[in-house]
């Protein structure tokens, strides 16, 4: 599924088969399918690249697909060559020298590596109500969560944009079943279902204030909706405004409210929509003791409109440590008798700490894209880490020479 989604190739036939295991179910964590799938794409097109002796990231521009393979439509939007233009020129990609063992530090061998990045935008059908009260304050509500992805930020400042009310007025409540219904958080479509929600919510809020204003306030009788805005906590025409809490209080409704159910647009189902990145990495291999340290990451992140900046960073900043994780360190170890895990906890489970972590270097290449939603978000829950192991297999290859095709790779495999 990913490879089609990447790149465009006459010439291929893929298949999988399902082999019965001594261990337990897995369940979905971070990007079921793409992340494990991926590394074996992205590393074999670093091995194809290689035998070609193509630069890996021409190779990817060779093959670059500009619609979806497996369904046969366009992409919403799709700037994945922005990304790897943009993330080549801030690692400084030109400078890389191709051959094997090439690049060193000392005793240090150098490795740049490289990896292409998919994940579907996915959007689901979620509800969120929005209620006025009579001192101008907004509370919205949704039966979302909040994880530790900014949930709560996002939601706020989409309501605060849509509705006109200042941010530090605006109130977001979430984690309750008895809330408008959405869906779990996962998928990476928080933000396109439930802010897709909170922002119609906040549309259907304005119609009943204009109702209002056009029966209580004279300048307004004959007002359409296109024709008014909401900024600054008013209602304005031109040059006439009203206040929101005056309106709120002239309703007859304590407060005045709205609840809305999105669902995903139907011009959506002519297109395919989807996040992409490329991901450059550097590692540094000690040639005595087969020890390897990512030393810098630059991430370049195609996912729509950036709502928040700053939380989407720490979702990628999270996905970069997870893929490093995923290359190096964790490996779950299985008692064949029993089939269970044997090292279920964080003491034996080894995932990376802050010395594993180099610079990690995030950037966002904006795509305007009017089909994914209103919002133009296509979340970035999981894109992060997609792409980040196997361009830290690369890399390593390129360093050592040695293709490694057992994770975690660990200096047992190196020596």
């Amino acid at each position: 599924e990913w490879s089609g989604m990447l790149y465009h190739c006459d010439n291929v036939e893929l298949a999988y088969k399902l082999v019965p295991l001594d261990v337990y179910t897995p369940l979905d964590m971070r990007a079921p399918g793409a992340a494990l799938g991926l590394i074996g794409l992205e590393c074999a097109m670093d091995e194809l690249a290689c035998a070609l002796a193509i630069d890996p990231l021409q190779l990817r521009l060779i093959n670059y697909a500009e619609r979806n393979e497996n369904e046969g439509k366009p992409y919403s939007s799709k700037a994945l060559r922005e990304c790897y233009a943009e993330g080549a020129r801030r690692f400084g990609w030109d400078k890389r020298n191709p051959e094997p063992r090439s690049m060193r530090t000392g005793r240090q061998l150098v490795g740049w590596g490289m990896a292409g990045g998919v994940w579907e935008a996915m959007q689901q059908k979620a509800s969120a109500q929005a209620s006025l009260a009579a001192d101008g304050k907004l509370t919205v509500s949704s039966a979302t969560t909040d994880i530790g992805t900014g949930t709560y930020t996002v939601m706020t400042q989409i309501a605060a944009e849509a509705s006109g009310v200042a941010l530090e007025n605006v109130s977001f409540i979430l984690g309750d079943s008895s809330l408008p219904t959405a869906p779990l958080q996962g998928g990476s479509f928080t933000v396109s279902s439930v802010g897709t929600a909170v922002q119609q919510a906040c549309e259907a809020l304005k119609e009943k204030l204009l109702a209002v204003a056009r029966q209580t306030c004279p300048a307004f009788s004959g007002a359409t909706l296109e024709l008014v805005t909401l900024a600054d906590g008013q209602l304005r025409l031109g040059d006439a405004c009203v206040s929101l809490a005056e309106l709120a209080r002239n309703s007859g409704e304590t407060p005045l409210q709205v609840q809305v159910t999105a669902e995903p647009d139907k011009k959506r189902q002519a297109y395919a929509t989807a996040t992409h990145s490329a991901v450059f990495v550097e590692v540094w291999v000690d040639e005595d003791l087969g020890t390897v340290k990512v030393n810098r990451v630059v991430s370049a992140i195609a996912a729509g409109r950036v709502i928040n900046p700053k939380t989407a960073r720490s979702q990628i900043l999270g996905g970069v440590v997870w893929g490093v994780g995923m290359a190096l360190h964790e490996e779950t170890l299985t008692d064949h008798a029993l089939g269970r895990h044997m090292n279920h906890n964080l003491a034996e489970y080894h995932v990376p700490v802050n010395a594993d972590i180099g610079d990690i270097d995030v950037v966002f290449v904006e795509e305007q894209d009017e089909i994914v939603n209103a919002l133009g978000s296509k979340g970035v829950g999981e894109i992060g880490i997609v792409g980040v192991a196997a361009a830290v297999a690369n890399a390593i290859y390129h360093a050592t020479g040695k293709r490694i095709r057992e994770f975690p790779i660990t200096l047992d495999k190196l020596l």
